[in-house]
């Protein structure tokens, strides 16, 4: 039975550091998604600079959130440790995105495969939001490149036909890009139309002078 009390000691101890583990990535994981959603806010107002420093910040919190766990499996697999991971994947590739940068990758990015892909569906829906901005100025070529974006970010996601246990849930943020894509795409051939309208008017006027 001594053999019995040191075996239940190291357990004790094990669960201890594994509980200590969790509390600390919950919190980070928090902290995480608040750099993530002021990253992204700061990138649709243009503050480039305040959009680096937090997406700096960012990398910063994912790595150490994901260093705290990298011993514990089922901390780091947890919907909070990879819904926060997500969220870092997003404001990487909302800013990339918008910037018209190279995509960093999910090595790049240390994010598994179907958290970087769930990141990417939602970093298309942020273009809606960016495309709405900007022909509320008037239509522009730079509403159709996103535009152009979404739609090819939706035709690959939607070839990634696997489970759910797969994918990490893939499948219905994909059928919200397509919903978010298709409501996008009349708001553009709108703000289209009226651009073109607009300028045979302007014509019009021209030549009746």
């Amino acid at each position: 039975m001594d053999q019995l009390d040191i075996v239940a000691e190291a357990i004790q101890s094990e669960f201890e550091q594994a509980s200590t583990a969790r509390d600390q990535a919950y919190q980070r994981s928090r902290a995480l998604i608040s750099l993530c959603a002021r990253a992204i806010r700061a990138v649709h107002r243009e503050e480039w600079e305040t959009a680096d420093s937090l997406i700096a910040q960012a990398r910063d919190a994912a790595n150490t959130l994901v260093d705290g766990v990298r011993h514990y499996p089922a901390l780091y697999f947890a919907g909070y440790t990879q819904d926060a991971i997500k969220e870092f994947v997003e404001a990487n590739l909302t800013y990339a995105l918008i910037r018209n940068q190279p995509l960093p990758s999910p090595q790049e990015l240390n994010a598994e495969s179907n958290t970087w892909l769930n990141g990417l569906a939602e970093a298309a829906t942020e273009l809606r939001r960016r495309i709405l901005d900007i022909i509320r100025h008037g239509h522009s070529d730079e509403a159709e490149r996103l535009l152009d974006n979404m739609d090819q970010i939706y035709s690959i996601l939607v070839t990634f036909d696997f489970n759910d246990s797969i994918t990490g849930g893939l499948r219905r943020r994909t059928d919200t890009v397509r919903a978010v894509l298709e409501r996008t795409r009349g708001d553009v051939t709108t703000s289209l139309r009226q651009a073109q309208l607009e300028e045979a008017l302007e014509a019009l006027e021209a030549r009746l002078r």
